[in-house]
């Protein structure tokens, strides 16, 4: 199915900061449908509700995820790990659909599951924002849809309960095949935010200034959300700062590889951590 392009219709108060991250990061591409519209299914795609579902459209999703780790890595992934695997896949775009804006012009979209298709092959979002909150003074906030609120504290809570009801009917999806409670789940939850505009944020060059707004966002006991952002420093070996974090979650990629764990892992040590973050910096 074809997807309808932004500039067949007025621009959205969300489509700069698409465009942005599409600038930064290309595997990535985010596209907005109208009000007359509906998601995009099949051929790859996927609506946020059906994973949501739990049902035969999820076995369906994860069933990539599956053939996938078989390619890569030789060998069957349990079926927690596949789910895990498959909720991340889903997850770490998700999040960005809301702290993108955010970070880039305090603007936070609300998105209902049936309102977001995934093309995960393609790295595509196809998506219809429910309104969104804005701070007084903010361009947009005239717009139909907009919402303003008093303060950043305002907007961040926004943010928390946004991001909370997308991704809470999707978690109780996963959850069944994943062997995780609550707790276990929104611990990935709070991860996939933090991780994901970290990254984002380290392409656009505001590596500091996210890792400074994710503290604030998730200072720890925000409910849902599990831990806080969890960032840290360690000394290289010549004596420069590395930034890390410990996740507040395993990917479970130690299931497949025992020996080649994430830098954020809980099970990597601080000793491993330094060598390969100044490694880049030492082949340079």
């Amino acid at each position: 199915m074809s997807v309808p392009t932004l500039a067949a219709r007025t621009r959205s108060a969300l489509a700069d900061s698409y465009a942005r991250l599409a600038e930064v990061f290309p595997g990535l591409r985010i596209e907005e449908f109208g009000h007359e519209e509906r998601a995009p299914r099949g051929d790859g795609w996927i609506t946020a509700d059906q994973l949501a579902a739990g049902g035969a459209d999820l076995e369906t999703f994860l069933a990539w995820d599956a053939a996938q780790v078989l390619k890569d890595y030789g060998q069957q992934g349990r079926p927690d790990v596949i789910a895990s695997f498959g909720l991340h896949r889903y997850a770490w775009p998700a999040t960005l659909l809301f702290t993108v804006p955010w970070f880039l012009h305090r603007r936070v979209p609300r998105f209902d599951v049936a309102h977001v298709s995934f093309q995960r092959e393609l790295g595509r979002l196809s998506v219809r924002a429910d309104g969104f909150a804005c701070l007084p003074g903010d361009p947009a906030a005239t717009r139909p849809g907009a919402r303003v609120v008093p303060d950043e504290e305002a907007l961040m809570a926004e943010l928390r309960a946004a991001v909370a009801d997308h991704m809470g009917p999707v978690l109780d999806g996963f959850g069944p095949r994943m062997r995780r409670r609550s707790r276990a789940l929104w611990s990935v939850a709070t991860d996939e935010i933090v991780e994901g505009l970290w990254y984002v944020a380290h392409l656009l060059g505001e590596e500091q200034r996210a890792m400074g707004d994710l503290e604030r966002l998730l200072p720890g006991a925000t409910k849902p959300y599990v831990g806080h952002a969890g960032f840290r420093e360690l000394t290289g070996p010549n004596g420069e700062a590395l930034p890390t974090r410990d996740r507040a979650s395993c990917c479970m990629f130690y299931t497949l590889r025992p020996e080649d764990t994430c830098v954020t892992c809980p099970r990597t040590c601080d000793a491993e951590r330094v060598q390969r973050l100044s490694a880049p910096a030492e082949a340079a």
